[in-house]
């Protein structure tokens, strides 16, 4: 690999979606990871939170009794506190050390005080999962301090990494306790911004007039600012993924970050040649079965098949304007059917029954009836508190599914596709092969992992000027399905019809494109996939690693 590396002896990275896939930090991670590896084999320890069982394993680690035994054997950690070593099941399988916090709970009340002494951090109004998140980060500070006094790293080149709110305390902890070490904080999103955003407030025009800390405390989210801006403060190396959340920072943190370290991807993740045909075909086949099945209407084969997907928040990720744009697209027919997918994780209960009974039906061909509210694909917990849900209904689409001249349906998957939901048993990534387009157009978007994931299958995305990723293609100068894949939508606070027309008018641009059209948008996204490779943006932690290293060097100068 050739770029200029810094001489690192160990580095740890700490997140709470190491082994553990619960959103976009995991991708970021387990797709750094092998490119860590290649620069520094095993120097990297990831560190991530043991909530797993033996009645319900972690299906993402191995436990190897032989790595760092020694230590193990030695370590003193305090009563409650326990490890787990070996590797994550992810390319270049790395060294994790998992980590069963439950001990620190006890001890939370001592290290608040002192957290509050020494960096202001304010826990008294901590609440939800603030504790949880706190108490694992503490513990990975035990297990960081514990490990560097074993191996006697004091006059080495060492970093800890740090990842989003939930594991600041833990940076906090190791620069009081092992102050030779250089940290580094990520914040992937600070908690005021999503939060003004989540709570319907108008981010972007007004930015310039939020005080983070006065934000906090109208939104109830003091503590977990108060951690987030601490850690800032204090790392020798403050990052963040773009330069949309670099404003963001220095505007509600007070701090703007040291380095912008945009999210790379795992290239090879994607099928290539005679396998991504396969693997298009094998998913389209499942896509358009279960639509016959809730609908009881075959979809043409060569059906226009869109989608969105990520978390689950309802106007940050622009789920508002994908159904919006689906219902204004209804009513200027394209020239193919439009069979729309919101493939978002909610608070889902279990399959249907009746679509299970049918999808295990050996009948083809028959004509069928439409299950009752042919829109969802799962039971969900709250079926008349679900926002999408809400608003799929109030524009007609549980109707429209039923009506075979119907021009677009609409069809929301309210679950994790991690290849055991029930109703495709696939993989998210097997789902993705199989669509012909993908958009995200998201209000709140720090860098976008969807539309990055998407190109790298070769789907043309749709995406905005207020996600990190939609400003990078911007900055490449190739804007446009033909030039990238990719089609970035401006969006501000006071523009949301204008974006729904827009999305509208890109469905029908692709759903009416000839093929050698669509295949020069696909040929274009994947090349664009190929610029936004690790291999490229890891000059960029690169960077982040100089200057943390160069801070604690300072401090051992002393």
């Amino acid at each position: 690999m050739n770029l200029e590396t810094v001489n690192l002896d160990l580095i740890f990275e700490t997140s709470w979606e190491v082994c553990n896939k619960v959103g976009g930090i995991y991708t970021v991670l387990s797709t750094k990871a092998l490119t860590l590896q290649n620069l520094y084999k095993d120097k990297t320890i990831f560190i991530g939170p043991d909530v797993w069982t033996e009645e319900n394993p972690s299906p993402y680690f191995t436990e190897v009794p032989s790595i760092l035994r020694q230590w193990k054997e030695k370590a003193e950690l305090p009563e409650g506190i326990s490890v787990r070593v070996g590797r994550w099941n992810i390319p270049g399988k790395p060294i994790v050390v998992l980590v069963k916090f439950d001990g620190m709970y006890k001890l939370k009340d001592y290290y608040y005080g002192e957290m509050w002494k020494r960096y202001g951090v304010d826990s008294l109004h901590g609440y939800g999962d603030y504790d949880e998140g706190c108490c694992f980060a503490l513990a990975a500070g035990v297990v960081i301090e514990s490990i560097c006094n074993h191996k006697r790293l004091l006059h080495k080149n060492v970093l800890a990494h740090f990842n989003e709110w939930t594991t600041g305390m833990g940076l906090l902890y190791t620069r009081w306790k092992v102050p030779y070490v250089g940290t580094i904080f990520t914040t992937h999103a600070t908690s005021i911004g999503r939060s003004i955003c989540g709570n319907g407030k108008p981010l972007y025009d007004y930015l310039h007039a939020y005080n983070g800390d006065q934000m906090a405390r109208e939104l109830n989210m003091e503590s977990k600012h108060s951690v987030e801006k601490a850690a800032a403060h204090a790392a020798d190396c403050f990052t963040t993924v773009s330069d949309v959340t670099a404003t963001e920072c220095e505007q509600l943190l007070d701090k703007r970050p040291d380095v912008v370290t945009p999210n790379g991807f795992q290239g090879d993740l994607a099928p290539v040649k005679n396998r991504a045909r396969r693997a298009r075909q094998v998913a389209r086949e499942a896509l358009l079965n279960v639509a016959y099945a809730l609908t009881g209407i075959h979809m043409p084969e060569d059906a226009f098949i869109v989608a969105t997907s990520g978390r689950c928040e309802y106007r940050n990720k622009g789920i508002d304007v994908f159904l919006e744009s689906l219902k204004l697209l209804e009513q200027h027919s394209p020239s193919r059917k439009v069979l729309a997918f919101i493939l978002v994780p909610a608070w889902v209960k279990e399959p249907r029954a009746d679509l299970l009974a049918r999808l295990s039906s050996d009948e083809t061909g028959v004509s069928r009836e439409p299950l009752s509210e042919p829109v969802i694909t799962h039971a969900v917990n709250n079926p008349y508190d679900d926002p999408i849900l809400n608003r799929i209904r109030q524009l007609g689409f549980a109707d429209t599914n039923a009506t075979p001249d119907a021009p677009v349906q609409v069809i929301y998957v309210p679950c994790y596709l991690n290849g055991t939901d029930g109703v495709f048993n696939k993989d998210y990534y097997d789902i993705l092969a199989g669509v012909d387009a993908t958009a995200f157009p998201s209000y709140y978007e720090p860098w976008g992992y969807t539309p990055l994931e998407s190109v790298a299958f070769g789907v043309p995305t749709v995406t905005t000027t207020l996600s990190g990723f939609g400003q990078w293609i911007l900055s490449e100068d190739r804007n446009g399905f033909q030039s990238s894949g990719v089609e970035v939508i401006s969006r501000t606070d006071s523009n949301y019809n204008d974006v729904v027309h827009r999305l509208a008018s890109d469905f029908r641009s692709l759903a009416d494109a000839n093929p050698e059209t669509r295949e020069k948008a696909s040929k274009a996204a994947r090349e664009t996939a190929e610029r936004a490779e690790w291999s490229y943006f890891i000059t960029y932690y690169i960077k982040s690693f100089r200057k943390a290293l160069d801070e604690a060097a300072k401090r051992r100068a002393y």
